[in-house]
């Protein structure tokens, strides 16, 4: 057989005409031109050079002219394992993107001096091996549905559980740990996603007396460029590890894949914000069909994906063996002879609780929002007070601090009204800050703690406080809180969104979760369908009723949608390309930029993504080239792009 002198290369591009492999030739006497390695080969225009990846190699070239040679090998580590292209891939095209766009989430930069102390250190002795640990409180089917490397949705308990040393985690954290040690201790590596570094810091605490130090491997994107290349470089290695991060770990090497494991699967932070947009779910279960092992996505809650793969009978639901509930005080069902202390935004059963709580140990007092005022009105008139600027609303940080735009950040030190010409201004609702305000008079000699976005706490000990968290940002208590208060329901509730019942369950269940055993969880202001699912713990009742509302409308998830924006023209020409099963939602033009919305069945995705691949290759050859001689300025936007699966047409 002749020698492989062929090298098919992925080029670094963002170029949607080049997403697809070039034939380039090997020189002669260049050496270590392997599948994965990263290269510089040359354009044929302008005289460039990109940097790319090795993906094959062949003795025959599929390309029929005349080939360029590899410029240089730009490094020896084969960087790109196969498993990652292979998903790379299938991702682009189930997103309609490019799968360079899905590896630079992968890979990060090239950090020389990591790789050489990489390189120098050698092959990494083998590991002894590692003692499996038990799943206390689980039936013996949840054992063998890993073993068997099925795909679970996995009941988890609420309330937090002591590690040692006074460090505290939820209870979901110590499953999950637990779970992925299992899989290392049989010899496979496990991957553990979770939204938030509050998450990932519990799961880290949680692994730590499970595994040895190396067996835990960080990827998340807080880290440097050059601790998150060493993180990477130390996965490609032979023994077993797991790999925790946020949404990008789904795309880390593992050729011994044992698990992939998915914290809280509807927190948006998992939601990729770059493009191709795809979800770290959809990616995990493209992995997971690509490569086996076990699937489990976890959660307080239900999202309706994970309730919909259920009833198609692709995940399994599998719990606890007796699992535990919150103890929810709804205060909907307050009595009506304490109806009008039901309508205050602290009614008297919650000002009860909280006390009665805050003797013992500290309580969580969670709002909607953060800063002194989410809201300010003229003090005369109540108008809306409005951002100069851009008309977005004005709120304070702090109480007596110069107000500021809710949207472009611009302050408002000289407010007038538009209406009535008043300088006055009067707090709108109550934030953060306020609520600490009133909670401190209300709770004399009781520390008051606030913890949102811009006072990051990860946890409070025992010593009675009261605790003000932003939804999100509440800190866990040494041995629980003897209380929670869980306000502005109502104002949560109100958001328009599709998804809005599911977040705020979402948000509810994950404050009770920190509660002590049999501490009160007091739901202030919600009633019906969502305070029920808080009382009886069945979440999942929602998810499967929310479902089956959707699919009376066909809106997602019981049907795929895509947005399509650029160019009218170029929208117009998508549309028209689009096979007969898609239904065209809407079109909007807006300062000569077009958006459309599809909406199509699962079995059709495949298609629709072709289609609309094909259309924006298309128009991207179709653009105009500069003329020689005149300026450019900037990046010219493509004429269409696509985002598959887009939450903001029924999002706020």
């Amino acid at each position: 057989m002749p020698a492989a002198r062929i090298a098919r290369i992925l080029v670094d591009s963002p170029l949607p005409q080049l997403d697809r492999l070039l034939d380039y030739r090997i020189p002669e006497g260049m050496d270590g031109i392997v599948p994965g390695v990263r290269v510089t080969v040359p354009l044929r225009s302008a005289g460039r050079v990109a940097e790319g990846f090795v993906v094959e190699l062949s003795s025959q070239q599929d390309f029929p002219g005349p080939l360029s040679d590899i410029a240089a090998l730009a490094s020896a580590v084969p960087i790109l394992r196969p498993e990652v292209w292979a998903l790379a891939r299938a991702v682009a095209d189930r997103a309609a993107g490019s799968a360079g766009d899905v590896l630079r989430l992968a890979i990060p930069p090239r950090q020389v001096r990591v790789e050489k102390a990489w390189l120098a250190r050698g092959r990494e002795p083998e590991r002894a091996p590692i003692a499996a640990p038990a799943l206390e409180g689980y039936p013996d089917a949840v054992t063998e549905a890993l073993e068997a490397d099925e795909r679970l949705v996995l009941g988890v308990d609420p309330g937090v559980t002591e590690l040692g040393d006074g460090v505290w985690v939820g209870r979901w954290a110590v499953t999950l740990a637990r779970v992925a040690a299992r899989v290392v201790a049989a010899g496979r590596s496990a991957i553990v996603v979770a939204p938030d570094y509050r998450d990932q810091e519990q799961l880290a605490a949680a692994l730590a007396p499970l595994l040895p130090a190396d067996a835990v491997v960080r990827l998340d994107a807080r880290q440097s460029n050059p601790d998150r290349y060493r993180g990477i470089l130390r996965a490609l290695g032979q023994n077993p590890v797991v790999l925790l991060g946020n949404r990008s770990v789904v795309y880390a090497p593992a050729a011994r894949l044992g698990l992939i494991a998915i914290w809280n699967d509807g927190d948006p932070l998992l939601g990729e914000p770059l493009a191709p947009y795809v979800h770290a779910r959809d990616a995990a279960l493209i992995r997971q069909e690509q490569q086996g092992g076990a699937l489990v996505i976890a959660g307080h809650t239900r999202t309706t994906e994970a309730e919909r793969l259920v009833e198609l009978g692709y995940l399994r639901e599998l719990g606890p063996t007796r699992p535990r509930r919150s103890r929810v005080i709804p205060t909907a069902n307050i009595p009506a002879q304490d109806r009008l202390a039901a309508q205050a935004r602290i009614p008297s059963i919650a000002w009860r609780e909280a006390r009665a709580g805050s003797q013992t140990g500290p309580v969580l007092v969670q709002v909607a929002r953060p800063g002194y005022a989410p809201g300010l009105r003229c003090g005369d008139c109540g108008a809306s007070a409005r951002c100069r600027v851009c008309d977005g609303p004005l709120h304070q940080s702090r109480r007596g601090g110069i107000p500021s735009c809710s949207w472009c950040g611009a302050p408002e030190a000289s407010w007038r009204c538009t209406n009535c010409q008043s300088t006055r201004l009067r707090p709108a609702g109550a934030g953060a800050s306020r609520t600490a305000d009133e909670l401190g008079r209300a709770f004399p000699g009781v520390r008051v703690i606030v913890a949102d976005g811009e006072r990051a706490i990860q946890a409070v000990d025992a010593k009675p406080a009261i605790v003000v968290a932003t939804r999100g940002a509440e800190p866990i208590a040494a041995g629980g809180y003897r209380a929670v208060l869980l306000l502005d329901g109502e104002r949560m509730v109100a958001r328009e969104t599709l998804r809005v019942g599911e977040d705020c369950l979402r948000w509810w269940s994950d404050a009770a979760s920190l509660a002590a055993d049999d501490a009160p969880v007091v739901l202030v202001g919600v009633g019906g369908a969502l305070a029920s699912a808080m009382v009886t713990g069945r979440q999942a009742e929602y998810a499967r009723a929310e479902l089956a509302d959707r699919r009376l409308l066909r809106f997602p998830p019981a049907a795929r949608v895509a947005t399509l924006q650029g160019t009218p023209e170029a929208v117009a020409a998508a549309l028209s390309a689009l096979p007969a099963e898609v239904d065209p939602v809407g079109t909007t033009e807006v300062d000569g930029r077009a958006r459309a919305i599809v909406r199509f069945d699962y079995a059709h995705g495949a298609e629709v993504a072709a289609v609309v691949r094909s259309e924006i290759i298309r128009q991207a050859t179709m653009r105009r080239k500069p003329v020689p001689g005149q300026v450019r300025r900037g990046r010219q936007p493509l004429p269409l792009r696509a985002r598959f699966d887009d939450p903001e047409p029924f999002a706020e």
